[in-house]
């Protein structure tokens, strides 16, 4: 659906905070900020539906206007069934109220190799090409964001040199998919957090996996560092790609980082909800990628649970941060 440009709305408040450092940065795709009026709030997302399905629980009303009211990442994988008719539809969903969907691919094979507790993903490459490639051409021409693939940057360690080569010849063909199909996407590629790679080490992996035809990196994904913290590491890798003839922006996932991180990355306690979903904020956009109150797995504050499951306790600690 074509759009009139909003020339001092959303867009004007993006082109007024993206960092000195990035700017020059070549652009992929059209702006999909400038298509759309706000950001998407999904209403059938998990916190959605629990307060729905628990309106008279006394954690409702918090659950309800702190996280399910707000903008956040919708996750894609290999439980979404049809990607094509599912995909399509939320952003379809989206589309239809003017709103801008931001959307994370989680299906590469090997996926979370060092946590593992979300392991799995495609079953072999030429199936994740299959599925990326739906995934892309199923929101075609309307404009959305994606976040591609979190951890697949930071887990070489847990990986051979074939599963590495395999893994950045899937992103660099991912990345390609959205370009070639969904001229109005911005795709980010993962790079990890500011505890996790060094920032010369995880601009080299982003060049391999393909990051110059990407609109930019996304950091922090269902982790909790600050977001200080992550704009200076990002700034960091954004003026390591110089060396690689470019630069690029970056995102950051503050859904659970209003306290800051204790070191721990699978539900600790005493986390806190981040600045809501927003341009700048010393990024090109704040935003809520993990779904606050879903778990990590069966570890920390969420024990017995498996990841992505939605823990309403968890959730209602994590607006008041205990």
């Amino acid at each position: 659906m074509k759009r009139l440009l909003r020339p001092r709305t959303f867009a004007a408040a993006l082109a007024l905070v993206v960092p000195a450092v990035l700017l020059g940065a070549p652009a992929a795709h059209a702006d999909p900020v400038s298509q759309t009026s706000g950001f998407y709030v999904n209403p059938q997302s998990s916190p959605a539906a629990w307060v729905a399905a628990n309106p008279n629980d006394g954690r409702a009303g918090a659950i309800r206007s702190q996280i399910a009211q707000r903008p956040m990442a919708s996750w894609f994988g290999n439980w979404s069934g049809d990607i094509s008719r599912t995909v399509g539809s939320y952003v379809g969903a989206a589309d239809a109220v003017d709103k801008l969907p931001v959307l994370v691919a989680y299906n590469i094979p090997g996926r979370d190799a060092c946590g593992g507790h979300s392991g799995g993903g495609a079953g072999s490459v030429a199936a994740y090409d299959s599925w990326i490639a739906a995934f892309a051409s199923s929101i075609g021409n309307r404009p959305a964001v994606v976040v591609l693939e979190p951890d697949s940057l930071g887990d070489f360690s847990c990986m051979n040199q074939t599963q590495i080569n395999d893994r950045v010849g899937m992103l660099s063909r991912a990345v390609g998919q959205f370009r070639s199909k969904a001229p109005n996407t911005w795709a980010y590629l993962d790079a990890g957090n500011p505890g996790w790679v060094d920032a010369t080490t995880m601009a080299q992996r982003l060049n391999q996996a393909g990051a110059a035809n990407a609109r930019g990196f996304a950091l922090n994904v269902s982790n909790y560092f600050p977001t200080g913290d992550n704009t200076n590491y990002g700034n960091r890798v954004a003026s390591a790609l110089r060396n690689y003839g470019y630069s690029k922006p970056f995102v950051i996932d503050t859904s659970r980082n209003g306290n800051g991180s204790n070191g721990a990355w699978c539900n600790p306690a005493g986390r806190r909800i981040g600045t809501p979903t927003q341009l700048g904020g010393g990024a090109e956009m704040l935003l809520w990628l993990k779904t606050p109150g879903e778990s990590d797995g069966n570890c920390g504050v969420g024990a017995g649970s498996s990841a992505g499951q939605f823990l309403p306790e968890v959730a209602y600690k994590l607006i008041y941060g205990y």
